[in-house]
């Protein structure tokens, strides 16, 4: 090979390699996006359990979030952990969803399974190489 030739496949190849950490990347802040707006919608509706409409509609943007998360595209490098992101958000979902009927006890149930599975999607993240970015 000539010296052109491996400096296209390199130039070739470091393109391919930063597609896929861009690819990569660009899911990691959706689901920090994601995780983020749901935590702090939780935290909000711990100081506002008695207000039904306030709950209905963090209710609605919750389940917005999840059918977000469940339709995006998820790079096969980071798949394994896509699941524990659906599970985190659907805890949220509850949570809003007791909220919005004064189901205190099982509002504070979920969230808590929400904060459990995201720290295992935390986990399985790094275990693949990779860092959810913090909010």
């Amino acid at each position: 090979m000539t010296r052109l030739h491996l400096a296209a496949l390199f130039v070739f190849l470091v393109t391919l390699c930063a597609s896929k950490l861009a690819f990569a990347g660009s899911y990691l802040d959706r689901a920090a996006l994601l995780i983020g707006e749901a935590n702090h919608a939780g935290h909000l509706l711990r100081t506002h359990m008695g207000d039904k409409e306030f709950s209905h509609v963090v209710h609605d943007m919750s389940q917005a979030r999840l059918d977000a998360a469940s339709h995006m595209q998820v790079p096969k490098e980071v798949a394994l952990a896509h699941p524990h992101l659906l599970m985190v958000l659907e805890n949220y979902e509850r949570a809003a969803e007791a909220a919005e009927h004064g189901e205190a006890q099982r509002f504070l149930l979920h969230l808590q399974k929400a904060t459990e599975e995201e720290r295992i999607l935390r986990s399985v993240i790094e275990q693949l190489g990779w860092a959810l970015p913090k909010n």
